[in-house]
């Protein structure tokens, strides 16, 4: 089982998802989401596992870009501004292969769990 966790240092949803696993003895790979961002492909993959570019930002922000994207109906003008700027999406975002979650979500992380025993 191949896990990523993108997050901030500053998130408490992150640090959880990184104790679920740690607890598990499951070996994860943490990426700064700020300071790294994610691939294309990466982008790409979670938008697909989640269920589009509305799942994967973070609503509740305080970033002034997110008054824009509430008004905009354009689905890839929203996918560029958040690939561009990692800060609006919500964390942590945990990805297993093809499989992704937005926010923490321990109950699905246990399904994977048990899918790679």
């Amino acid at each position: 089982m191949n896990i990523q966790i993108f997050g901030t240092s500053k998130c408490f949803d992150t640090k959880k998802a990184e104790r679920y696993f740690k607890e598990r003895r499951i070996n994860f790979q943490r990426i700064d989401l700020i300071k790294f961002g994610m691939s294309g492909g990466e982008f790409d993959s979670v938008l697909r596992a989640v269920g589009g570019i509305d799942k994967l930002i973070d609503w509740d922000g305080k970033s002034p870009t997110l008054d824009l994207l509430r008004y905009t109906d354009d689905v890839r003008t929203k996918e560029d501004k958040v690939f561009d700027d990692p800060r609006l999406m919500k964390t942590p975002v945990v990805r297993c292969g093809k499989k992704a979650t937005v926010g923490y979500c321990p109950e699905v992380w246990a399904k994977w769990c048990e899918e790679g025993k």
